[in-house]
């Protein structure tokens, strides 16, 4: 098949290897060894399913062996083989900076599950209820992994997979200690980068299992648009094929011809949605492949040799190359002439094939995401995880997920657990699918979660009861989801950057916060908060709010530093700790760094969600130096793997002078608009009186309006467009300094909404009123036994901020 050819780099440096008769390892890079071994001798240079680069520059090891015994050691690894079938007294090795503690040593056979492994992701949440099973992954506590790549298939040089004939041994051992960036580096190097998402799937994704017509559906989209609620993928589910059809065919699970009936005229009905800037997406199970009521039997069945005139079937078969040339040619073909943009690929079949090993799940992903490349396009699939490597095939489904709270709770640390395995494009049925019950609250939480997931898709089943449509819910839950939805794709400028940071730099979206400070520091502190890119630390509210506080709670863990609430402007200084934060339904803890700059855009209409905006919308968060660099490319094509991109740097100098720098364009400016404008919103700093703001435009000073909102710590300017050669600098008085928290004005309003007593609410205010320490009023409000969770939302602003 002509798009089924790759490029890969399966064969080790000769430098690199050590062979004997039986094994052969390979050192790829001071922490990451190839072990073979095969009492036929035969070793595979091939790549496999999983590995398709085995080419890595030069590491400097040592090698000490007699004909017992071979001693190999890096600047991190410490191996040592008796040179016969491996086994766990023949076969270890040291993860140096552990010392001689057995615990810190591998050997073969070592259980990885028992052995601090972090684990990894799993398949599907179908059928889920909370939490499940999660495979390996590739961090753990003991600094060690494996990759077992001994029963995957092989690739031909065409592309296709063939079978292992030996049954030998063959994995990596990945020793990396708690250098996590650094193993997903090399887990990319070596089984294939993470790709680039086209712009338009950061936006938000309108999905439900339903049977729409085109008329419901483009009534429904113009309702999102006169509520100014964006929406960038339309996911039709399989209603959109003949569903209803002769029992002596089968099920009508399977199908590959528009429902007429719904669909009179689907090339208009897709147009109509590109009209409005929306990509779209059909939903498949091809599991039953193509049957006589089909419109395009008659060619298929001719292609593949099965009689028409008896209306046998045309298979759905994966392990025979000619079928699946059918099932592309006359299942898919024609519907993307029609203007369909990519594929979600619904197996539920299980894992067998006619070849052993082989899972129809990947190579659906693997065909399919090659083939939407096929006319320079930038490929895409939506389909569920089949296994280590499947980073290579976004975007990830996963599965038809039970409306609980329960299964909300699982979800953060689930998607974020997933980088463990370099997995960082999960897209999950936001809001839920099926079972389950109706809760506002729940959902509004899950809206919140999606937002600040790696894809934002609401998603539900045929029920009558079961719509995601905000206005199905209160009024004031309504307007908090459509304010999310809203807040998503003005986020796309800071994503799209990530989403190119997950290319360039291996770095998923979405990471755990041990990635950063350590699993000695961050592991097991907390389940659910996450890092959300380079400038978020975000921790979703994932359960019911304490009624007589009118407020949700997370657990969460303060690394050391300064923060800034991204929602409530709160500036929280850590020296490390644990405690609860607390938020209204309108909100959830998102904090920025101190020096973060957020890119945004108010341009949200779905038009602009894949289109470079005009006008940006700049965050600035005070505290500490900063820069971000805007990456902007064409948004669709594959141009970028050479480069091909526009790069703005912001830079925030804090410490020695109070400046803000957006500087001129860097790389192909063609890209982006001609003129582009700014706001810039300058959070947590508090102004001196009569402060003058400075603004210069390519060393001009300009004399520009700007607002300073004193109570919130919070300085907007508006500034002229500028053309992408342009630079512009924002100067304040030297006497900027660091906001200072409206403590009182915050707690009476908790004290405010709270259900409970006005005489206490009264004394409770009294004591942050009176002049006294932190301390001092700590300690009187532990003596009045105040509920727990009052207290907890009182005690998390009282020490927000250092005195």
């Amino acid at each position: 098949m002509e798009f089924s050819k790759i490029e890969t780099q399966p064969v080790a440096a000769a430098t690199a290897i050590i062979q004997g008769t039986t094994y052969r390892i390979s050192v790829l890079t001071e922490r990451l060894l190839r072990l073979e071994y095969n009492e036929t001798g035969h070793f595979e240079d091939r790549a496999s399913q999983v590995v398709w680069n085995r080419a890595f520059p030069k590491v400097e090891f040592e090698v000490n062996e007699t004909e017992e015994e071979l001693e190999l050691e890096t600047s991190f690894l410490h191996l040592h083989y008796d040179k016969k079938e491996f086994s766990a007294n023949g076969l270890t090795i040291e993860v140096k900076g552990y010392g001689k503690d057995q615990a810190r040593s591998w050997f073969f056979g070592k259980d990885p599950e028992h052995s601090g492994n972090l684990f990894g992701t799993a398949r599907t949440l179908d059928m889920v209820n909370g939490s499940c099973e999660l495979g390996l992954g590739l961090m753990s506590l003991e600094g060690w992994s494996v990759l077992d790549d001994s029963n995957t298939l092989l690739l031909d040089e065409n592309g296709w997979v063939c079978p292992r004939t030996e049954k030998g041994l063959d994995f990596y051992f990945f020793g990396y200690q708690s250098d996590e960036k650094g193993c997903l580096r090399d887990y990319y190097h070596l089984t294939g980068k993470t790709p680039m998402l086209p712009r338009f799937a950061l936006g938000n994704w309108w999905s439900r299992y339903y049977e729409y017509s085109e008329e419901s559906y483009l009534k429904l989209m113009k309702r999102f648009e006169k509520e100014n609620v964006p929406f960038s993928v339309a996911v039709i589910d399989m209603d959109w094929h003949k569903v209803q059809i002769d029992p002596k065919y089968g099920s009508g699970w399977t199908g590959f011809s528009w429902n007429r009936e719904l669909f009179p005229d689907p090339k208009r009905f897709i147009d109509a949605l590109h009209e409005k800037g929306m990509r779209v997406t059909l939903n498949l199970h091809p599991a039953d492949g193509i049957r006589g009521f089909e419109d395009c039997y008659e060619g298929a069945a001719k292609a593949m040799g099965v009689s028409a005139e008896k209306e046998e079937p045309v298979p759905f078969d994966v392990t025979d190359e000619k079928a699946l040339k059918i099932y592309f040619e006359y299942g898919c073909y024609p519907h993307e002439e029609l203007g369909v943009d990519f594929w979600w690929i619904d197996w539920q079949q299980g894992t067998r094939t006619k070849i052993e090993g082989l899972d129809s799940l990947w190579m659906l992903n693997h065909f399919h995401f090659l083939d939407s490349g096929k006319k320079k396009k930038r490929p895409m699939t939506f389909s569920r995880y089949a296994g280590p490597g499947s980073h290579r095939y976004p975007i990830g489904f996963s599965g038809d997920s039970f409306i609980t709270w329960e299964t909300l709770d699982f979800q953060p640390y689930f998607t974020s657990t997933a980088s463990n395995i370099g997995y960082g494009w999960w897209s999950h049925d936001i809001g839920g699918h099926n079972f389950g019950y109706r809760d506002d609250e729940l959902e509004c939480r899950w809206y919140q979660l999606g937002v600040f997931s790696p894809i934002m898709r609401l998603h539900s089943t045929k029920n009558e009861f079961n719509g995601k449509e905000p206005w199905q819910y209160r009024r004031d839950i309504c307007e908090i989801m459509e304010n999310f939805l809203r807040l998503r794709h003005k986020l796309i400028p800071y994503l799209y950057t990530m989403n190119h940071r997950a290319f360039a730099e291996d770095l998923p979206l979405i990471l755990p916060l041990h990635y950063e400070h350590g699993w000695r520091n961050a592991f097991g502190k907390v389940k659910n908060e996450y890092y959300y890119g380079t400038e978020m630390l975000v921790n979703p509210i994932t359960a019911p709010m304490a009624e007589n506080l009118n407020m949700g709670k997370a657990s969460t863990w303060l690394p050391k530093g300064t923060f800034i609430d991204f929602f409530t402007g709160v500036v929280y200084q850590s020296e490390e700790r644990t405690f609860d934060m607390y938020r209204p339904l309108d909100s959830i803890p998102v904090l920025v760094k101190a020096g973060g700059i957020v890119p945004m855009t108010e341009e949200i209409d779905s038009k602009e969600a894949a289109a470079n905006p005009e006008k940006l919308y700049l965050r600035i968060f005070s505290g500490a130096d900063g820069s971000f660099t805007l990456y902007e490319d064409d948004n669709e094509t594959t141009a970028y793997q050479n480069g091909d991109c526009a790069l703005t740097e912001y830079t925030l100098n804090w410490e020695k002078e109070k400046k803000f720098t957006i500087s001129a364009v860097r790389g192909r400016k063609e890209l982006i608009p001609e003129k582009r404008s700014y706001t810039v919103e300058w959070n947590a700093l508090e102004l001196p009186e009569d402060a003058a703001v400075q603004v210069s435009v390519n060393g001009v000073p300009c004399d520009l309006p700007y607002r300073y909102l004193a109570e919130e710590g919070k300085l907007i300017i508006e500034l002229p467009a500028i053309t992408a050669e342009g630079e512009i600098q924002i100067r304040l008085p030297e006497e900027t300094s660091l906001y200072r928290n409206q403590t009182k004005r915050h707690i009476f309003e908790i004290l405010k909404s709270a259900q409970i007593e006005f005489d206490l609410k009264t004394a409770v205010y009294e004591v942050i009123c009176k002049d006294t320490t932190i301390l001092e009023k700590i300690s009187e409000l532990q003596g009045m036994n105040l509920d727990h969770d009052l207290q907890g939302a009182i005690m998390e602003l009282l020490t927000a901020q250092a005195e």
